[in-house]
């Protein structure tokens, strides 16, 4: 009897530790993102080499994490689940979760695990190509995973989504506090199949609910028009490798109606390459400092503009909380080299930069790797960048059905004009 209550103990006890480590190994899922707030290196320029460059430099050093009391732990667990447990376990879940796991103890919370799938969807992503509805989400400080922005033409803007909507559930189940990747990958599938979404959105008494068929989704990143006979306009909702050319055809074509000043809109713009904005910020600056990147082993790297592009006219950049990363990039250069001023309200304050190690089964994980800083020397990560001119968004004029209205774009206009006057 003495023994069966030892073993009954420890086996308690061993069933505790084992359900507080599978709690932290799945913490962190991860999956597909249909957009971050990430600056990240083109994935072909991310390479083995770079990563292994930057260790190199780096004088950090100290015991590996698997030392061999770890594993012989993990050996134990295994042992006691194959034993015990009732539940028919996936061996590739739970390597998963162990790498998760480490992912998540870091402290790094841009950090993920890719498998090969996730990988090559994650290009598709970065080429502006997936299959889904069509809209950009970021995780909500309330919990919940917020609609930051629709495709119009996309099954989101069909079927009536609208910047703002709050995820409540995901074919009937609970969204709260999930991680942006794992909505994203229940949200997306196959194409020609149907995701049921629960909306939560300001002004509504009761929860909406949208039933979406998966498209082939063409990610058009770049939007502009004329405002009025002077004022051109330009809405960027991402950088990535189509946003250069969108934004270059953007410019040329109101330069071509005689523009005299530019409303630059990212606000919900959450990020993207940084390659992508260090080619749009050329084509607005003379020559000078875009940006700074440093790495753990203080290694700088600079990016600059040339002469062969400059815009030399006045220039408003719209911003508010969801505008992140590579948008602030933009911001924060354009005014640093008094090229424009921002308006709108203070921005997210994200200020780093990820990298890629790939392996030989063809998944990666991505990290961060190095910090950026602005032409003043700036580091913006959890700060964020205040306006020069704070305009507080007027979401009741904005959705009002019968009569929208943009105050803040309305405001930069207004800006604008009394500065070309």
């Amino acid at each position: 009897m003495e023994n069966d209550n030892k073993e009954f103990n420890t086996r308690s006890f061993v069933f505790g530790l084992i359900a507080g480590l599978f709690v932290m190994l799945f913490l962190s899922i991860g999956g597909l993102i249909l957009y971050n707030a990430l600056v990240v290196k083109k994935l072909k320029a991310a390479t083995d080499t770079q990563i292994n460059d930057i260790a190199a430099q780096s004088d950090k050093s100290r015991e590996g994490i698997f030392n061999e009391d770890l594993m012989n732990k993990l050996g134990d667990i295994e042992k006691y689940f194959n034993k015990y447990s009732i539940y028919d376990m996936d061996d590739e879940e739970i390597r998963r979760g162990v790498i998760e796991g480490y992912l998540y103890g870091t402290g790094d919370k841009y950090a993920e695990y890719y498998d090969p799938d996730e990988i090559d969807e994650l290009n598709s992503d970065l080429q502006g190509k997936f299959y889904g509805i069509g809209a950009t989400l970021i995780s909500g400080d309330d919990g919940w995973p917020t609609i930051t922005s629709v495709y119009d033409d996309a099954p989101a803007g069909k079927a009536g989504l609208k910047s703002g909507d709050r995820i409540v559930e995901i074919d009937g189940e609970n969204s709260y506090k999930k991680s942006l990747d794992e909505v994203v990958s229940k949200i997306r599938g196959p194409i020609g199949t149907n995701v049921t979404l629960r909306i939560a959105r300001e002004g509504e008494d009761d929860y909406l609910e949208f039933t979406i068929t998966r498209a082939e989704v063409i990610k058009k990143t770049v939007d502009y028009r004329m405002e009025n006979d002077r004022i051109g306009y330009i809405q960027i909702t991402s950088f990535e490798d189509a946003t250069v050319d969108q934004f270059t055809d953007a410019l040329a074509t109101l330069k071509g109606s005689d523009m005299k000043a530019l409303v630059i809109d990212l606000r919900s713009n959450t990020g993207g390459l940084l390659s992508a904005v260090v080619d749009i910020a050329d084509q607005l600056l003379p020559k000078s400092l875009i940006l700074y990147t440093e790495n753990v082993a203080g290694v700088k790297e600079t990016f600059e503009s040339d002469e062969e592009h400059k815009l030399q006219i006045p220039i408003v950049v719209l911003t508010n909380g969801y505008t992140a990363s590579a948008a602030e990039i933009l911001t924060g250069t354009l005014r640093d080299n008094n090229a424009a001023i921002s308006m709108g309200t203070t921005t997210y304050g994200k200020g780093v930069v990820q990298g890629f190690k790939y392996f030989k089964d063809g998944s990666a994980m991505k990290l961060t790797i190095e910090e950026y800083f602005l032409p003043s020397g700036f580091a913006l990560d959890g700060v964020g960048i205040e306006p020069d001119i704070e305009v507080k968004f007027d979401s009741e004029a904005y959705y009002d059905e019968e009569n929208p209205f943009d105050n803040q774009l309305d405001e930069a206009v207004k800006y604008l004009e009394n500065k070309l006057n």
